[in-house]
C-alpha cells in the first residue's frame, strides 16, 4: 500500500516541540570584487530574509504537514525575538510556549550568502550570537508549568536539543514522567549528550554523534547495525534512527527490526540545512498517524531529498511530500 495514505492522517495530530529557538537570517549579495583590505569577497547587498531556525523547525515542518505545533522554548526581550514570535505565528505555530528570558538574546543565526548569474548561492560565512547558559529560575519554571499544561493533551513530545540551554534535565524528566502515565510517544533529536534522554520512546541521532557518543569508528554497514542495537540497549529506548547522509538511514524498531534504506536523492545536493529536522518531523507525525518505524522512515527519507534541493532551513509541503512519493513509487 501506498506511504501516501498517511498524509491525511498527519492533520490535526498534536505535537509538543520542546527545544532551542533561533532565528536563522540570510544576507545575500553579489560578488562584485576582491576587498583591499584582505583577500576576500566584497559583496553588494541584494536581499535580506529570515526564517525560523533550531527546534523552530520541526514544528514550522509538523505545521506545514497538517498537524498541530506547540512551541516551548525561551527567547530574548529583542527584536529578534519579536520578529521570531510573528513568524512562527505566520506558519500556525502555536507559540503560547515561548518564554522571554529578559537576561540573554534569541539565538541569531547570520549567513552571508553570495549569489551570481547561473550560480547556486553559496554561504560563504556564518556569525552566531547564542548564549549557551543553562535556563534556570522563574524562566525554568514557566517552562515547566506549561509543558504540564500542554503535554497532556498533545499526541507526542518531540525534544529538540541545539545545545543552547533549554533542554535541560528537568524537562526531560518532566516529560518523560508525563510520556509513561499517559502513554505519548517521545522523540529525540540531539545534537550530542544522549545520555540525558534515556527511556525515551525514539532517538534520532546521525552518524557523527553516534560515533561521539559510542567513541568508536562507523564504517561498514555492520558497524552501524551494531551501533543501532548498543545506543537501543543503553539508552534504553524503544526505536533508533541514524541517518547517514548520502548512505541514507538505518533504523532499530522496537521488535529489533534493523532496516536500512538507501538515500532516494543523491545527486541534487544543494543545502543539507534543515534535513535532520525534516527527518524527526516526519518520524514523530508517521508514527502518531499510525505507521510502522521502517514506514516513518521512508516517509523521512523522502522528505529529506525534497528539502536538501533548496537552499537554507526549509519546510516541506504537504503536497511536495505527496509529489515525491508519487514519484518514488511508494
Amino acid at each position: 500500500m501506498s506511504l501516501t495514505r498517511y498524509l491525511p492522517l498527519f492533520k490535526d495530530r498534536k505535537v509538543l516541540v520542546v527545544g532551542d529557538l533561533y532565528l536563522d537570517e540570510y544576507i545575500i549579495g553579489r560578488p562584485s570584487r576582491i576587498s583591499r583590505e584582505a583577500p576576500i569577497p566584497v559583496l553588494e547587498f541584494s536581499a535580506q530574509r529570515n526564517v525560523p531556525g533550531g527546534a523552530t523547525a520541526p514544528a514550522c515542518n509538523i505545521s506545514s504537514l497538517g498537524g498541530q505545533a506547540f512551541m516551548l522554548g525561551v527567547i530574548g526581550e529583542d527584536q529578534a525575538g519579536r520578529e521570531l514570535q510573528e513568524l512562527l505565528g505566520g506558519r500556525s505555530v502555536d507559540i503560547t510556549g515561548l518564554v522571554v528570558d529578559p537576561n540573554r538574546p534569541t539565538t541569531t543565526k547570520t549567513r552571508i550568502v553570495a549569489e551570481a548569474q547561473h550560480i547556486f548561492p553559496q554561504q560563504v560565512a556564518r556569525v552566531d550570537r547564542q548564549d549557551r547558559t543553562p535556563i534556570t529560575g522563574a524562566v525554568e519554571q514557566q517552562a515547566v508549568d506549561y509543558l504540564h499544561t500542554v503535554a497532556p493533551h498533545v499526541d507526542a513530545i518531540l525534544f529538540s536539543d541545539y545545545k543552547t540551554g533549554v533542554v535541560n534535565d528537568r524537562l526531560i524528566a518532566e516529560g518523560l514522567q508525563i510520556g509513561r502515565t499517559s502513554g505519548k510517544l517521545i522523540t529525540v533529536d540531539s545534537q550530542g549528550g544522549l545520555d540525558k534522554f534515556k527511556g525515551c520512546t525514539l532517538v534520532k541521532c546521525n552518524d557523527n554523534e553516534a560515533r561521539e557518543y559510542l567513541r568508536r569508528d562507523l564504517r561498514t554497514d555492520l558497524d552501524f547495525e551494531k551501533a543501532l542495537r548498543d545506543l537501543k540497549e543503553e539508552l534504553g529506548v524503544h526505536m533508533v534512527v541514524l541517518t547517514r547522509g548520502g548512505e541514507g538511514i538505518s533504523c532499530l524498531d522496537s521488535r529489533d527490526q534493523l532496516y536500512h534504506m538507501p538515500a532516494f536523492n543523491r545527486s541534487e545536493v544543494f543545502d543539507v540545512t534543515g534535513a535532520g529536522d525534516t527527518v524527526i518531523s516526519l518520524l514523530t507525525l508517521g508514527l502518531v498517524a499510525g505507521s510502522s518505524l521502517l514506514e516513518a522512515s521512508q516517509l523521512a527519507n523522502a522528505a529529506a531529498g525534497v528539502v536538501i534541493r533548496k537552499q537554507g532551513n526549509v519546510t516541506i509541503q504537504i503536497d511536495e511530500l505527496q509529489k515525491e512519493l508519487e514519484k518514488l513509487g511508494l
